[in-house]
């Protein structure tokens, strides 16, 4: 038995003695035969110059460029394509997806090199060698193969690494290789399908590789299926409902050795994740690919229920998955949640935006990452928890700039779970009615109104609350009357049940005075809002931020009324406190500068106000966005003061975007609409304009008579 035994093993050494010297072999034979790069795709030529550049200057130390990015980028055809056009000594091409394979890899330059048979050996002739001679590292992949052993310890020499771990660019020079500029990517489909560039074709290609956000692979995919089929027109239609076949669908043709699909390329990435790391890419899967923080699972994991959102036991999936980064004392454990992002990050399946602190996924990564599951609704169902968790927990000073952020996952959400996002329906009501969005808002307030009378009853505070954000949704709409009705209801039951000092009564009155002010009623607002603020001042104090805002609306009011010097001296006062408490940059703070703004100008004092008011809009297109209603009026107000300083083209193209913008998010028929329409008639009314003018004026006519 033991003779047998003995022999079975000298034969299994004896054929891994085989296999080993057959792969050595092989290596050999691609020593300084390099595949030529693909025909098709031949890089950035942006990063071939940088890299050129980098090798053709001589330092007196050994040359390392690190190439590192997603999988299917174009890593190793960019290098394969710098090696052709070069004049290398010796081109040393290694495998490096493995211990083995470098192993092999090396060894085969020692035997090529007739200088032994060892990495060892290979690693001390590149040492003792001067020439210029280049190992190219290829596939360095994974995070737990320390390259550092596999390195010649010399000055001189080339290498070039390539990745999908960003640690390795510790290594030395860098260059993240991602997305293709948009004309490159439509030549490389076009050239891949072997279509002809036609002006038709090259906006069909265009809309393509848009699609494909200009991933290489998934362009080369592409174009060998389109080769195939025949078919450019049809294509888009068919990838938009078939994305997961297209890019798990290898060619029969292919164009160089890479033998992966963009799907199954992530694959392999994927399965050497952990399960937790696993876990939390499919649950991002489920937001926006862009704008993913630590704070939405650190602020969830503290979630504490209001009375209409789901109690603790109800939520035991996010908890559970929420515990594995929360201590035993309930602290939130960063270093485990960064380790696993990490985990994540070597793989180039995430990216990480240290400056903003904010994670993302590349697109086709996020749409993939979603095929791994065999059941959506679970994880789906999970991350809209946390999300709505997350909202729960944000402090109210902070939720309008929270909301700008927040906004592309719940509108993914919306959709994908409409039942838990009902969960969470008070959270996410704010984040619409801060965006802008009051027909969403409006939905949903109405349905917390609805939820909130059936489970706690028609006096209850967190009814008339949820009444008072309705009325709220009704004024963004620009239906003052329906809101002015809710807010009197409102106001008489907290005045009865709470009296007339307490702070839900103020806001309630307050909201009320802003509805009258909206109404036209300036004198019934101006009783209201004196009345709020004499009670807020002797309750919280002069700096305290509500009565800072019932002192805001005064001086709209006073604005309003055209006692204009009262209202510069509130709004002064109002800025300077709201600078010093919040910051320059805060929403509220660029109310008060907007207010400011608006006296100097019907002051006259036109210079001072275009000075705020391009403050005011600059900082809002950065922290609200473009499209935001407070970003339009910002705009609107440095359109009217262009206008008054007769700077007319300024005016005209401030006016249209405002109009445009303001068409899409809030209809014809909202007054703010019929605002912009009227400023910009008088404008082309002064440029000489009348076939514009006279169109504008006849939609005026035509929206009025239909409200």
């Amino acid at each position: 038995m033991a003779i047998v035994e003995t022999n079975f093993k000298v034969d299994e050494m004896h054929a891994i003695i085989t296999a080993t010297s057959f792969a050595v072999v092989k290596a050999v034979q691609n020593i300084n035969n390099c595949p030529p790069p693909s025909r098709i795709f031949q890089g950035s030529q942006a990063i071939l110059d940088k890299m050129h550049q980098f090798f053709d200057t001589d330092s007196g130390n050994q040359h390392i460029y690190v190439l590192y990015g997603l999988g299917g980028a174009g890593k190793t055809q960019i290098t394969l394509k710098l090696i052709e056009e070069s004049s290398f000594s010796d081109v040393f091409l290694v495998d490096t997806s493995k211990v083995e394979t470098i192993d092999t890899g090396l060894k085969s330059i020692a035997v090529s090199k007739t200088v032994g048979d060892s990495a060892q050996d290979a690693l001390r002739w590149l040492q003792s060698n001067r020439n210029n001679w280049l190992v190219f590292f290829d596939n360095a992949d994974d995070p737990k193969i320390n390259l550092n052993d596999f390195l010649p310890k010399c000055n001189h020499g080339n290498i070039i690494i390539t990745s999908r771990n960003p640690d390795l660019r510790s290594y030395g020079a860098h260059t993240l290789v991602s997305d293709m500029e948009e004309a490159d990517a439509i030549t490389l489909l076009l050239r891949r399908a072997n279509t002809e560039s036609s002006e038709e074709n090259l906006k069909l290609a265009s809309k393509i590789v848009k699609e494909l956000y200009y991933l290489p692979l998934a362009i080369i995919q592409a174009g060998a299926f389109i080769s195939k089929s025949e078919d450019l027109e049809g294509y888009l239609a068919l990838y938009q409902s078939n994305r997961a076949r297209l890019l798990s669908e290898k060619a029969a043709q292919s164009h160089d050795d890479y033998a992966q699909t963009v799907y199954t390329t992530w694959q392999i990435s994927f399965d050497q994740l952990s399960h937790l790391a696993a876990t939390l890419l499919q649950l991002c899967s489920f937001v926006h690919y862009a704008g993913i923080s630590e704070d939405m699972f650190s602020a969830a994991s503290k979630y504490e229920p209001g009375s209409l959102s789901p109690p603790r036991e109800e939520l035991q999936e996010p908890l559970e998955f929420l515990s594995h980064f929360v201590e035993p004392t309930g602290e939130w454990n960063s270093l485990k949640f960064l380790a696993v992002t990490n985990e994540i990050k070597a793989y180039s399946l995430i990216s990480f935006d240290a400056t903003a602190k904010l994670f993302s996924i590349h697109p086709l990564v996020h749409a993939w990452s979603r095929s791994t599951l065999p059941d959506e609704e679970p994880l789906q169902s999970c991350m809209s928890s946390i999300l709505g968790m997350y909202i729960t927990e944000i402090p109210d000073d902070e939720i309008e700039l929270a909301s700008v952020q927040l906004i592309p996952h719940i509108v993914l959400l919306k959709y994908a779970t409409p039942d838990r996002v009902a969960d969470f329906r008070w959270e996410i009501l704010k984040i619409y009615y801060y965006t802008g969005k009051f027909k969403d808002a409006q939905a949903i307030a109405e349905q917390v109104v609805e939820k909130s009378r059936l489970l706690l009853g028609e006096d209850h505070q967190n009814t008339l609350w949820a009444m008072g954000d309705l009325a709220q949704t009704y004024w963004g709409l620009g239906e003052f009357q329906k809101a002015k009705e809710l807010e009197v209801l409102v106001l008489e039951k907290h005045t009865d049940f709470l009296g007339e000092d307490h702070p839900h009564t103020l806001f309630a009155m307050g909201n009320l005075a802003q509805t009258y002010s909206n109404l036209g009623e300036f004198q019934k607002a101006m009783e209201l809002q004196i009345l709020v603020l004499e009670k807020r001042t002797k309750l919280l104090g002069e700096d305290h931020l509500d009565t800072l805002l019932a002192m805001g609306n005064l001086a709209r009011t006073y604005y309003n009324l055209g006692e204009l010097q009262k209202a510069k001296e509130l709004e002064v006062l109002v800025l300077e406190k709201r600078t010093k408490s919040l910051g320059e940059d805060h929403p509220n703070t660029l109310s008060a500068m907007s207010d400011i703004a608006r006296t100097y100008f019907s002051l006259g004092e036109l210079e001072k106000a275009m000075e705020l008011e391009v403050l005011v809009l600059e900082k809002r297109r950065k922290l609200l966005g473009a499209d935001h209603p407070d970003t339009l009026r910002a705009m609107a107000n440095l359109a009217a003061t262009h206008y008054n300083l007769g700077d007319l083209n300024k005016a005209l193209g401030l006016e249209v975007e405002v109009l445009q913008k303001r068409r899409q998010l809030l209809g014809d028929k909202h007054p703010h609409t019929i605002l912009a329409m009227e400023d910009l008639v008088k404008t082309y009314q002064k440029l000489g304009k009348p076939e514009e003018m006279e169109e504008l004026e006849q939609l005026i006519e035509d929206t009025k008579k239909s409200l």
